[in-house]
């Protein structure tokens, strides 16, 4: 309504040029885009040395083991992507020590449990991108992705888009998977 009281402009009287698509706005993406990138020093502006001294709902964090630590992604491709972090500030996985190396493998196989058993998935991806020119948006801190994917869920919004539907909440998914992971 106007502040006459009358019925809101209808959509046609707005400028626009028709071409059969419609729009799905992600402003939430933003924060992302536009936020704060880390440095190569430890804690400044880097989200996974940040994310362990909060609680583990307000961080997203999943697990917490002695060397590494388990994060929901705050901008996930899928339902239940998660990344399996050090706590240490390093950027290249050669530069993990032998003890981390070994916790982030089997955090790594343990996440692929969980999420099998949390939402039954068809596969998955899992990977590292390992400097900027690779595709990592946090290059500074190691991380691995591991993204569940079921037959199907890919369609043409990521492609024609850039962008991607996902139906479950983060903290819901934290949650569901919180409630399968196994006692230490």
């Amino acid at each position: 309504m106007t502040e006459q009281g009358s019925a809101p402009e209808a959509a046609d009287d707005f400028a626009h040029v028709e071409d059969g698509f419609q729009r799905l706005w992600t402003p939430h993406r933003m924060a992302y885009i536009l936020g704060d990138k880390p440095t190569e020093e430890a804690g400044h502006g880097c989200p996974f040395c940040a994310a362990p001294g909060k609680s583990d709902e307000e961080g997203l964090i999943v697990h917490r083991g002695e060397h590494c630590y388990v994060v929901m992604n705050l901008f996930p491709y899928n339902p239940g992507h998660v990344l399996v972090c050090p706590y240490r500030h390093v950027s290249l996985y050669i530069d993990l020590t032998d003890e981390e190396t070994a916790e982030f493998t089997a955090l790594t196989k343990q996440v692929v449990r969980v999420l099998q058993t949390a939402s039954e998935p068809h596969g998955f991806n899992l990977g590292m991108n390992q400097g900027a020119v690779a595709g990592a948006g946090v290059a500074a801190h190691l991380h691995q992705h591991v993204v569940p994917r079921w037959s199907g869920d890919s369609n043409f919004l990521p492609i024609v888009a850039q962008t991607k539907a996902l139906p479950v909440l983060l903290e819901d998914t934290r949650s569901r998977l919180v409630a399968v992971w196994p006692a230490d």
